[in-house]
């Protein structure tokens, strides 16, 4: 879950030496000797995923310049950091122009090294985060915006980019929370409509004594308080797109309103003299077994078959479960940098909780689970502790927040109380937990820190606080 950091460096000493430093601060890196098996990496056939890259200016072959120059016009959100021997005014110059992001002068300390590779992934974030809002605005938002790589999901995306070209109607099915609206987005958004207007109604949300009024409109005198003309729904969306959400919920009257404006191409306003034309594309969702519905009597069937044309199931989000930890990812991103947090990832076991839970409320639900562990976490990495919720739900014991959680060792090796029975201070306990969790390892930080449940450099801080260096090899 930690994001990925390709350093770039042709002294062999000072590339390990950024590795372990980069390393430490929480990421997993990947090394490149120089510029060409950096492009490798970057722009090959088989290239990496990397959030950010780490270069030296000054290299043979193929410089930091140079690699800049190719790289950024093909992936100009990829931040960059260039390291430089001379900090003058032409350098800075032309390292940024060629699209780096900052520059640090070497040899590059730690602590500025984790600022600059900090503030770097939250600019990207966010940046990414107004891109995306930027294209929902826009009516623009496409099936790239869409975390889908389960099967099931796959399912999904490719009926509905089938029909994106069409003027089908199409009926989204699925439970609450799983997206159905993001579908309707992102099939106007790679559409022939993409752009226009793009008009959300939730029939569900909305009082019967407005649902007419709201959708077709009506004209100024028309009833009582109408002290003036009102464009409905469809007319908004004329040109465009309409997504009626919810709406199993419409009730019968309107049903017989809906069907014949999807069959004629028009809709009558409340008050007006004759009806008015209307291009909208019309898609449909809903939470309910609308062929339930019919047989009970309280949907017209001429209307479900007139919406089930082309029907789209979104899966649970228990039945996609390869895509929660990606979704886990964007969300920590996402918030993270809306809050101002130096939050970088997850702990494995907090994720292995994430994914075995079964998410009733859906996408929806595990976006607001995030938002919540982000806003109180303190420290670099979400553990068990920040999701209690599920934990409990879970049948988990969640540690306290900032204290070593003890799970993953053996309950009769750390003692909570003396031999005279009085409770031990916190920080004994943890200290042991710590120790032994080393001990475990032979040393090995990364190891400990993934069976303690936190992250490295929490792990590096608790190490030095409780003089525990000696059990560390790395």
């Amino acid at each position: 879950m930690a994001s990925t950091i390709l350093v770039v460096e042709d002294d062999p000493a000072q590339l390990r030496f950024l590795e372990l430093m980069v390393q430490r601060m929480g990421y997993r890196v990947l090394t490149a000797p120089g510029g060409p098996e950096a492009l490798e990496i970057l722009m090959g056939p088989e290239r990496e995923q990397v959030d950010l890259v780490v270069l030296d200016l000054v290299m043979p072959d193929l410089d930091g310049i140079g690699l800049l120059e190719k790289v950024h016009p093909v992936h100009p959100a990829l931040p960059m950091i260039v390291l430089t021997m001379k900090g003058g005014v032409e350098t800075v110059v032309n390292v940024m122009r060629a699209g780096a992001v900052d520059f640090v002068i070497k040899p590059a300390s730690p602590e500025r090294m984790q600022v600059s590779i900090e503030n770097a992934l939250k600019i990207s974030a966010l940046s990414s985060e107004v891109s995306r809002l930027t294209r929902k605005a826009d009516g623009t938002l496409g099936f790239a915006d869409i975390i889908g790589d389960s099967a099931a999901m796959k399912r999904a995306l490719d009926l509905a980019q089938r029909a994106a070209d069409s003027t089908i109607p199409i009926l989204v099915e699925g439970e609450s929370g799983v997206g159905k609206e993001l579908i309707a987005r992102a099939i106007q958004g790679v559409g022939e409509r993409a752009g226009r207007a793009f008009v959300t109604v939730n029939c569900g949300a909305i009082p019967e004594s407005l649902v007419e009024s709201i959708l077709f409109g009506h004209e100024k005198g028309s009833f009582t308080g109408a002290d003036q003309k009102h464009i409905g729904k469809f007319q908004e969306a004329d040109g465009g797109t309409l997504f009626l959400d919810e709406i199993g919920e419409l009730r019968a009257d309107l049903q017989v309103k809906l069907l014949r404006a999807l069959q004629e191409g028009e809709v009558d306003p409340i008050g007006a003299k004759k009806p008015t034309k209307i291009d909208v594309r019309l898609i449909s969702a809903t939470n309910r077994d609308l062929a339930q519905l019919v047989t009970e009597g309280t949907f017209r069937e001429d209307l479900y078959y007139r919406l089930n044309v082309f029907p789209i199931h979104v899966p649970p989000l228990k039945d996609r479960k390869d895509d929660i930890a990606e979704l886990v990812e964007r969300f920590i991103s996402n918030y993270a940098s809306s809050e101002g947090k130096a939050l970088r990832s997850i702990s494995d076991e907090a994720l292995e909780m994430l994914i075995a839970y079964d998410w009733p409320g859906n996408v929806r639900q595990l976006e607001n689970a995030v938002f919540r562990a982000v806003v109180l976490c303190d420290v670099d990495t979400l553990g068990i502790a920040d999701f209690p919720h599920i934990a409990q739900a879970q049948g988990v014991a969640p540690a306290t927040a900032g204290q070593v959680p003890v799970a993953a060792l053996p309950d009769d090796v750390i003692l909570t109380s003396n031999e005279d029975g009085r409770g031990r201070e916190l920080k004994e306990i943890e200290s042991d937990a710590i120790r032994l969790s080393l001990e475990r390892c032979k040393g090995q930080m990364s190891e400990a820190a993934r069976q303690l449940g936190i992250g490295r450099s929490t792990l590096y801080r608790k190490v030095r606080q409780y003089g525990l260096d000696e059990y560390s090899v790395d």
